[in-house]
């Protein structure tokens, strides 16, 4: 519920807006969770799925026919496996009280709302970040790279020579080019101060200066011959309720993956990973907001609430680079 900060001498009526420290709304908009784990909707909470194995969708076979003879027959088989949702939800009471005796700062609904849902949304956020960035799960050299020159070394660094080495080992695992970058704001802000991106910039401008503000996520793309850079900006408190605030990133500038993302509703397509989504339950992807009144607390209960599960689909889709920045 609302409470003011034991510092607060001075209240200001006039002022009809309390200012938030932090934007909820504006952090949301940084998270890449859903278009790296495009989402597809489920008809249970639960079950199993069939899975081609790459190497049947590309094997070659002879299609020659002689007269007389039959046609070259295929078989091929495929694997099952299985997909999960749980639901994840937050609440936040607001009190009759309190939120008359506010009023004039903050519409106390309105906060608490803001307040659930980022709970729901950046918990969604970070279980997509661990999946992803997870050296657990891409390990060998044909699936993760520790590169040798941090990209924040900005003389050294060699970072479009170690993406195309993590393209060519993409296709040389699952015969697909990989059209994703995904880094977080960091890695990307770093990226933008390498010689060798300043100088491949510069060359494709005949030799024009090259200043910072020209080093776009666009001109990202056209140097790393890539579709999609997706750069993550999530922050999260990582400090005990109660305690000053530490600022933490959600998705690490240790990583950065090298991949290949369907974001169509098909399953029989390859693809990184995917957010599995039921609604038959109600739930929204977006999270579903609801209320409710507990009378024996005079307050009404804002909820947000969405059944996800997540998974890794292919791992040979993407290549993890790890040692990125010192």
């Amino acid at each position: 519920m609302p409470s003011p900060s034991s510092s607060l001498t001075t209240l200001r009526p006039d002022l009809t807006g309390s200012l938030q420290e932090y934007s909820t709304m504006m952090n949301r908009e940084s998270f890449i969770g859903l278009r790296v784990a495009p989402v597809f909707e489920s008809g249970k909470s639960s079950g199993t799925f069939g899975r081609i194995p790459l190497e049947q969708l590309l094997q070659s076979r002879d299609t020659e026919r002689a007269p007389g003879s039959g046609y070259s027959r295929g078989n091929w088989s495929f694997t099952q496996d299985t997909y999960a949702t749980s639901e994840h939800g937050a609440e936040e009471p607001i009190d009759d009280n309190e939120a008359v005796n506010y009023r004039e700062y903050f519409d106390a609904e309105l906060v608490g709302t803001e307040r659930a849902l980022d709970a729901v949304l950046s918990n969604h956020e970070k279980r997509v970040a661990d999946l992803i960035f997870n050296a657990s799960t891409w390990t060998g050299t044909s699936l993760t790279t520790a590169i040798s020159n941090e990209w924040d070394d900005f003389t050294s660094a060699t970072p479009i020579t170690d993406v195309e080495a993590a393209v060519r080992k993409v296709w040389s695992n699952s015969g697909i080019w990989p059209n994703s970058l995904i880094i977080n704001r960091h890695v990307f802000r770093n990226l933008r101060q390498c010689s060798q991106v300043k100088d491949a910039i510069a060359s494709s401008g005949a030799g024009d200066r090259t200043t910072l503000s020209d080093i776009n996520i666009e001109a990202l793309k056209r140097v790393f011959d890539l579709q999609n850079i997706f750069v993550a900006g999530g922050a999260e408190n990582t400090a005990a309720e109660g305690q000053s605030a530490t600022i933490g990133k959600i998705w690490s500038d240790e990583y950065a993956m090298v991949c290949y993302i369907d974001d169509s509703n098909d399953l029989r397509r390859p693809t990184l990973a995917r957010t599995f989504h039921w609604s038959e339950d109600g739930s929204q992807i977006g999270g579903l907001v609801e209320s409710y009144r507990d009378e024996s607390k005079r307050s009404n209960i804002i909820r947000v609430r969405q059944q996800v599960g997540l998974k890794v689909m292919y791992v040979e889709c993407g290549h993890l680079l790890s040692n990125v920045t010192t």
